[in-house]
């Protein structure tokens, strides 16, 4: 029985999840638009999408820091006005802003992002990684939501910048619901003494999982950033590849919340894994490279795929550690890392597209990085799990 503190930290989770997404889907519709208007190169756009990962992943290490001084509510309360005001000012017409504004929203969702699957472990710790499953599914719900609206914004409120920042709205809300929660047991997100975060870099386990979730981490960004943008040189409409991007996301609706269930049949996740990495080759081949007429099995493959996969990398997170002490740590060390990686993804498109690459040789390039990902899941995927009550940090074979 599930009780009534626990259901409101769940809607409350879920609230938060929403806003994690939008300040990078809602970008990627507008973004050819973004170029026209703001005189934007491919490699100064695949900036653009760069920068809100490379901060989500350079400011996630610091959250379990700020958790520990703050209180991990109040630290999640301040990620929510980061997020709010990095919104509000992306769209201000001055030189730079834009790059600012989004280099904030993404430090925000480093922060929120990190602090959430520790929140997640230590109120709901029997079923974490089913309640990371609906997290993820609210991170893509608000994607898609992001994708799906900001073309339709733009014409209703008459310009891309109304829309782009008619997201700061979602934040403020969700901060003014977030602001009266009261933790059943707080805690801190602090290590234990004497366990320096050198002890966690030092296990094979984490440098698996986090290039998991670095190379499938960076395959959404690349959707995200540049989806939209690929579609309209083969030949769609700016809506229609707004859309074809939203429904891609929604499918990631019904994997985020079934994958872990899936990877509950098993002793360990690697048949899940491989099989939602399969899916995310798959579609990308389909929209990228196959003909125009596989548009849609394209994208619900595509979003299967992706949303499995990030919600088993979250799912890994809690997973492989014993604690909601050290699911803090391999959260910061994992998104940190990760999420830098990730940050390449985007930037690189745009330079490749600068260099006259065609689609398909970016589809191909692609597929080849989810190869080299499905290594890293058959390690990651082991039924392993950090462990420190010894005082030790431990590698236990459960």
């Amino acid at each position: 029985m599930v009780s009534r503190h626990a259901c409101r930290f769940i809607l409350l989770m879920f609230m938060v999840g929403l806003n994690l997404r939008p300040a990078m889907s809602s970008v990627a519709p507008l973004l050819s638009r973004l170029q026209e208007n703001a005189g934007l190169s491919a490699s100064a756009a695949g900036l653009l999408t760069t920068l809100p990962v490379l901060f989500l992943g350079l400011t996630a290490p610091l959250a379990p820091m700020i958790g520990r001084r703050v209180g991990s509510e109040r630290a999640l309360s301040a990620a929510l006005l980061l997020l709010a005001s990095g919104l509000l000012l992306r769209v201000l017409p001055f030189p730079g802003l834009l790059y600012i504004g989004t280099a904030m929203a993404g430090s925000a969702i480093g922060l929120a992002g990190t602090l959430l699957p520790a929140l997640v472990k230590r109120e709901v710790p029997q079923n974490a990684d089913l309640l990371t499953g609906l997290y993820t599914m609210a991170l893509c719900m608000g994607g898609a939501l992001g994708a799906g609206f900001s073309v339709p914004l733009m014409h209703w409120l008459g310009d891309w910048q109304a829309s782009l920042v008619s997201w700061s709205l979602l934040a403020l809300a969700t901060l003014i619901v977030w602001a009266s929660y009261s933790p059943s047991h707080p805690s801190s997100l602090s290590p234990p003494a004497g366990l320096p975060i050198v002890s966690l870099l030092g296990k094979p386990l984490t440098w698996q999982v986090m290039l998991f979730m670095g190379i499938q981490s960076s395959m959404a960004y690349i959707v995200f950033g540049w989806l939209p943008t690929l579609l309209i040189e083969r030949g769609y409409s700016e809506s229609s590849a707004g859309w074809t991007m939203a429904i891609s996301i929604m499918c990631q609706l019904v994997s985020a919340l079934s994958a872990p269930w899936l990877a509950r049949i098993h002793n360990d996740q690697r048949p899940a894994l491989l099989l939602v990495l399969a899916c995310t080759a798959l579609g990308l081949a389909l929209l990228l490279a196959a003909p125009l007429a596989w548009q849609w099995p394209g994208a619900v493959l595509l979003g299967l795929g992706q949303g499995g996969s990030f919600s088993l990398a979250l799912s890994l997170l809690v997973l492989r550690t014993a604690n909601e002490r050290l699911a803090g740590q391999l959260s910061g060390l994992v998104q940190g890392g990760g999420y830098t990686l990730a940050a390449l993804g985007p930037f690189g498109v745009g330079l490749m597209l600068q260099a006259g690459a065609t689609t398909q040789h970016i589809a191909w390039l692609l597929i080849s990085l989810i190869g080299i990902c499905c290594g890293f899941a058959l390690f990651a995927g082991r039924k392993r799990q950090l462990d420190d009550q010894s005082g030790q940090l431990r590698v236990l074979h459960r």
